[in-house]
């Protein structure tokens, strides 16, 4: 798996219809055959998956003991949105009105690569999330995930 890169402020036409980033674009090589998948983030965004990936989750999610409310209740909320999006032939998807909607999403937004997933923000809302964290405050928080790294092979010692 190739992780992305990049951030990327797109508008959104009055349909809806955002053109992905022709870099965006560069790093998924697939995504005109197979398309991506759209679905509500854990904050109030949007994750865009490759087909690939979304598939490598759903594999996670089906291993899941459905005897067991809690499990039941998160693949269902989880899955709750999540559409497939398939490029047109100007290279724009369509994002659901729903999906819109629930992140706060309007004519300016945000696409974040973050490893294997894209998140999508409101432009205003993802600006307030990186502002939230003062310099020293991200050093400190660095520090306490990363700090017990080797970053060639896990955990030191």
């Amino acid at each position: 798996m190739n992780y992305l890169i990049g951030e990327y402020e797109c508008k959104l036409d009055t349909k809806g219809r955002m053109v992905v980033p022709a870099a965006l674009k560069r790093q998924l090589p697939d995504v005109e055959r197979e398309g991506l998948v759209v679905n509500r983030g854990f904050e109030k965004n949007l994750v865009i998956y490759t087909r690939a990936e979304w598939n490598k989750i759903l594999k996670q999610l089906s291993r899941l003991n459905q005897f067991q409310t809690k499990n039941r209740e998160f693949v269902r909320k989880f899955m709750s949105g999540a559409t497939e999006l398939m490029l047109d032939a100007a290279g724009r998807v369509l994002l659901p009105k729903s999906l819109l909607e629930y992140a706060e999403v309007g004519a300016e937004l945000v696409l974040a690569c973050n490893l294997e997933k894209i998140e999508v923000w409101s432009k205003a809302a993802y600006e307030a999330q990186m502002n939230a964290l003062s310099e020293d405050d991200f050093s400190d928080l660095a520090e306490q995930v990363m700090g017990g790294f080797d970053l060639e092979g896990g955990l030191d010692g």
